[in-house]
């Protein structure tokens, strides 16, 4: 991206929809009347879902007191006559539910990524996006449009250390990121289950906390409890493993293509474990250390 873009959204959203936001059509701080039906949806709206009991507050304060506020929309060049809105997707939305023909309107030229960051520092001052949701709109910035995390902290008007752990909430398993766009499970919950690696353990401890109520410092003590299990285990592994064993165990499993486990006693004996997944899996292990077909033993 080039600097002098950089600098627009490092200036805030006073900067964006002021002098940084050219109007080919209408003087700054003229309003027009347009077409509602020649009115797009913001394709960067970050805001996935809208409750129907706000949309019906804000159209009957618009029935009552009128639409103080106009859209924001800019030009669609592939489409003379018709605009993409830029700010004001619940007003668009309350107004179409009234039945309204044409709706007031100030039309700017908006590149791209100053339309998300518009988008975004709307519904972050409302409090109206989920954490997932904020945190995909910084994402977008940061992969399509080359912002880096400093860059998009400013524009919201956000400190750099907040937006890079709202980014690091999409690494969470689906099933973790399912419960917190759901809203069952905290943002502070859901920082605390980003220590886990294993996910399957990150979604049972979730799980835990909603079902349970646990406050954030008992999921981070579990977190921390789990963790230390962990690292124990590995010490005792790494003290009791035979490289020779180990050597073996590793052949055998590239061999078979399954996740031998050699149990070894003290007195030499042991047991060796092959685990299959299915009958098909079965049937190919037998083949692997037999060499023999199934359907020459069962034929």
């Amino acid at each position: 991206m080039a600097g002098g873009r950089k600098d627009r959204l490092g200036k805030g959203l006073g900067a964006l929809l002021g002098e940084y936001v050219q109007a080919p059509e209408a003087k700054t701080g003229e309003v027009v009347h347009l077409p509602l039906k020649a009115i797009v949806p913001n394709p960067a709206q970050p805001r996935r879902t809208f409750a129907a009991e706000e949309l019906a507050e804000l159209a009957a304060s618009i029935r009552e007191n009128g639409l103080l506020q106009p859209l924001l929309v800019r030009p669609v060049a592939a489409a003379p006559g018709r605009y993409e809105l830029v700010a004001g997707e619940r007003r668009l939305r309350a107004v179409t539910s009234l039945g309204w023909d044409e709706v007031p309107a100030m039309v700017r030229e908006v590149p791209d990524d100053v339309l998300l960051v518009l988008a975004l520092v709307e519904n972050l001052q409302r409090e109206q996006l989920s954490p997932l949701e904020e945190a995909e709109g910084y994402r977008v910035l940061q992969e399509e449009h080359g912002l880096t995390q400093e860059d998009i902290a400013r524009s919201v008007g956000k400190d750099r250390s907040t937006v890079a752990n709202m980014l690091r909430l999409l690494k969470l398993p689906p099933s973790v990121r399912r419960m917190l766009d759901s809203g069952d499970l905290s943002t502070g919950h859901a920082r605390a289950l980003l220590a886990l690696d294993d996910g399957v353990r990150a979604g049972e401890l979730a799980r835990a906390a909603v079902r349970e109520g646990l406050s954030v410092r008992e999921v981070e003590r579990r977190v921390k409890a789990i963790l230390g299990r962990g690292r124990e285990a590995g010490r005792k592994k790494s003290r009791a493993e035979d490289p020779v064993v180990a050597a073996l165990q590793e052949e055998l499993r590239a061999a078979l293509g399954s996740r031998v486990a050699l149990r070894q006693k003290r007195d030499g004996t042991g047991v060796i474990e092959v685990p299959f997944s299915s009958h098909e899996d079965f049937e190919r292990v037998f083949q692997a250390i037999t060499g023999r077909d199934v359907t020459d033993v069962v034929g």
